[in-house]
Parts: C-alpha cells; sequence; structure tokens
C-alpha cells in the first residue's frame, strides 16, 4: 500500500507555489497527492470526503496525512468545518494528521490555533516562532517544547523548525543552454527586489478600534521597533508595560499578542521602504516585481523601475536575470526567507540584512553581502563596489549557489519533513 498526502490550491499564490514544489518530492517519496481546492470549498470537501471513504474502505494508502500552510484548510472553512461531521470537521472525522507550515509570525493566527485538529503538528520557519508557541500555546507541540516562565527562555525542540526553501528555474526547465544560470557579467538588470510595499499610514487601520491611550501605545511601540530593529517585537512590548508599571497576567500578555499585527506589518514595511529608498537616492537603479511601489516618496523616484503586482515564477525569472538581489526580512529574526534561497539557486548575489539563522548558514562578503538596518546608509555604497568586480561577484554567486543546491531548495525541506514524519519525530504529537 502507498501513502497520500492531501495538499491545497486556490489559496495564496505564493503558498501555492511552494506546496506544488513539495509535492514533486512527496510524490518522488512514494506518496499519491491529492488536491484540495479552496476556491470551492464545499464542492471540494464533498469530494475529498468520498475519496477518504473509499480510501479506508478499500484499504487504499497505509496512510493518510495533509499538509498545508498557514492554516489553509484548518481556518473553518464551508465543507471542511460542518455539524454534519460528528467531531465538526473531516480532519478529526477521519483522523487525519495535518502538518501546517506557518510561514508568517503565530501572533497573526491566534484565532485559528482553536479549530486546530486532533492530530496537528506546527512547523515554524523562525526558530523564534517556536519560542513564542511554547511560551503562549504550550498545549500545541507540547510534547517537546515548553517555556520555564522562572528564567524566560526556553527550550526549542529544531524538529518543528522548518526554514523557507528555494526554486532554481533552470533546474526544472533547463531554459539556459551555457550552464545552471546566466552569467553575472551577461545579466541586464544591476539590482532587483521582489516583494510588496504599502505605505505605513495604511496600517492605522488595525489602531481604528481603540481608545487613544490604546492607539498611543502602540505607536510609541513601533518607534521603539524601529529605534531597534534587532528586537523581537514581543519582547518590546513585554519591556514597555514593565517600565511603565502596567501589571499583567501571562493570559493577557497573550492576549494583547494580536494587535502587534500593527507593529510587525508597519515596521517591516518601514526598513523595506527605506531600504529601496536610500538606494534609489544614491544613484542606484533598483528594478522591482511587486505592487504598491508608486506610492513610495523618494527624491530620486526615476531610480525605481517598477513592473507592479507579478506571480512566483515571474519573479524567479527576474531574479534570474540580474547580478545583486535585495532582501529585508519580514523582522524573522532566528529564520529566513525564500527570496534569498530563490535568488541564490538563480545566480543573484543577495544583499540582505541578518538574522541568527542567516548568520549559521553563511559568511558575509562569501557567499552573500550583509547590510545592518541601523547602518542603511552605507547600502549605496555597497553596491557600487559590488557592481565594480564582476568577477567577485560570479564567486560569491557561485559559492552560494553551491551551498544551497545541497541544503536549501523545497526539495531538501520536503525530505526533511518526510524523515521526520516517517521516523517517528511527531509521534507523541499525532497518536
Amino acid at each position: 500500500m502507498s501513502k497520500c498526502v492531501i495538499m491545497f490550491k486556490g489559496g495564496v499564490e505564493t503558498q501555492e507555489y511552494f506546496s506544488i514544489e513539495m509535492a514533486q518530492t512527496f510524490e518522488a517519496r512514494g506518496y499519491n497527492v491529492y488536491w484540495f481546492d479552496l476556491v470551492v470549498s464545499e464542492y471540494s470537501t464533498s469530494l475529498l470526503q468520498e475519496f477518504l471513504e473509499q480510501s479506508f474502505k478499500n484499504k487504499c494508502f497505509v496512510n493518510i496525512i495533509a499538509f498545508t500552510f498557514n492554516f489553509n484548510g484548518i481556518a473553518g472553512e464551508d465543507g471542511l468545518y460542518s455539524n454534519t461531521f460528528r467531531k465538526g470537521n473531516i480532519w478529526d472525522e477521519y483522523q487525519v494528521a495535518v502538518y501546517n507550515m506557518v510561514v508568517d509570525h503565530p501572533l497573526y493566527y491566534h484565532k485559528y490555533l482553536s479549530l486546530r485538529p486532533e492530530k496537528y503538528v506546527q512547523i515554524s520557519i523562525d526558530k523564534n516562532h517556536i519560542r513564542y508557541m511554547s511560551r503562549f500555546f504550550p498545549e500545541v507541540n507540547a510534547s517537546s517544547v515548553f517555556y520555564k516562565k522562572n528564567k524566560n527562555i526556553c527550550q526549542d525542540d529544531d524538529n518543528y523548525f522548518l526554514p523557507l526553501g528555494g526554486t532554481g528555474i533552470n533546474i526544472h526547465r533547463e531554459v539556459y543552454s551555457e550552464g545552471r544560470y546566466i552569467p553575472i557579467h551577461k545579466r541586464p538588470i544591476d539590482v532587483i527586489f521582489t516583494g510588496n510595499y504599502t505605505p505605513i499610514e495604511r496600517f492605522d487601520a488595525y489602531l481604528a478600534q481603540m481608545d487613544y491611550d490604546s492607539k498611543m501605545f502602540f505607536k510609541e511601540l513601533l518607534k521603539e521597533s524601529i529605534k531597534n530593529p534587532d528586537e523581537l517585537i514581543e519582547h518590546l512590548v513585554e519591556q514597555k508595560l514593565i517600565r511603565e508599571n502596567v501589571s499583567f497576567s501571562e493570559i493577557e500578555l497573550k492576549n494583547l499578542m494580536p494587535n502587534l499585527m500593527y507593529v510587525d506589518l508597519s515596521v517591516r514595511f518601514y526598513y523595506r521602504a527605506k531600504t529601496i529608498m536610500q538606494l534609489a537616492d544614491s544613484g542606484i537603479k533598483v528594478h522591482i516585481y511587486g505592487a504598491g511601489w508608486k506610492q513610495l516618496e523618494c527624491m530620486h523616484p526615476e531610480n525605481i523601475i517598477t513592473a507592479g503586482n507579478v506571480d512566483s515564477q515571474t519573479c524567479l525569472d527576474k531574479i534570474s536575470q540580474s547580478k545583486i538581489s535585495v532582501n529585508v526580512m519580514p523582522w524573522f529574526k532566528d529564520g529566513a526567507h525564500d527570496r534569498i534561497f530563490n535568488s541564490m539557486l538563480n545566480g543573484a548575489v543577495v544583499l540582505s540584512d541578518t538574522s541568527n539563522y542567516l548568520k549559521e548558514c553563511f559568511v558575509d562578503k562569501s557567499a552573500l553581502f550583509f547590510f545592518e538596518l541601523q547602518q542603511i546608509s552605507n547600502i549605496g555604497d555597497m553596491v557600487r563596489e559590488a557592481l565594480s568586480d564582476l568577477d567577485r561577484l560570479q564567486e560569491m554567486a557561485d559559492r552560494a549557489y553551491d551551498i544551497c543546491i545541497e541544503k536549501h531548495t523545497w526539495q531538501k525541506r520536503c525530505d526533511v519533513l518526510i524523515d521526520r514524519i516517517e521516523n517517528g519525530i511527531f509521534r507523541k504529537v499525532i497518536r
């Protein structure tokens, strides 16, 4: 008997793209991949239920699991969650274990955790996210992670940590006859950034229902986060409450956390904008693939060449034609963004701010260039110097590719996950 994994399409485009990448490895490892269409959830549920009934009746599979990103399929969707199921949802009804890879900070998903299936494993892309879950939701993955209140630290299990992966377009499509990617000196784009932009004023909507004092509290917290970009937002808010002699329980602090969406989004877009603005105003032309950038105000907007919103495949194609790919971390302080691995696997040299995890994986000025958010004024000079020596850039690109193809593809990520599942790593959670 073979194995089966249920995966999801029809949600966020990037997450579907990740899922398609991982599905290839699941299939290579002997899994039948069943695709659930989130666009027509109720209809898809009826098809899934029929599939599960027949599979269990005919003993088609030795094991059926589900893999998803960001609670797709376990967020109370119509059909999947229904009182027609004795246990309230299809996953518990058929005892399907669900592995959920959360690619944002967990503070965005408090309301969905109460809906999680009985057999549930949460995979985090940042080790700090594991620590956050250990502290505020110790019942999730409780068998292997815990929070020590007396020392304000936690012991985390790397088995629940799985960074995002990358995709090299030449691996699948063989689009370049000359080799694994276009050589640096033949690339027409000097500097690229792939990602969207939203002016931080737009995030004031998160504060709309708050009283004046609460609004001022979070606006001050945003200023502190901008001033201290190496600090975790959840630590800054706790420190601020203590400084202001505000008494709070652990439950009250936990319930406060979703309000930090305002700070998290604002600070990441503040530094994303500041990075691109500094490059443009330094005379560096930046090609941007992502929505919203026409709203950015800077002294030299002529240096920002924006193509607007594009899909994941287009981003990879454009990265593969670029010499330097800029990354600004979305406040992952012990993880990585897929932009980094996508860039390296497509032959562009990465220029990124740091994280603990990235510093474990890569050496500055060897496989990539690191910059500090607090010293962002130097970034233009860094790029000019880098572009002045294309031979060095090629050596860095080759070195980064070799590291990534060995360790940081979606295939490698999926292999690690499958090994953990099949070796019983999650057995204490998935009983």
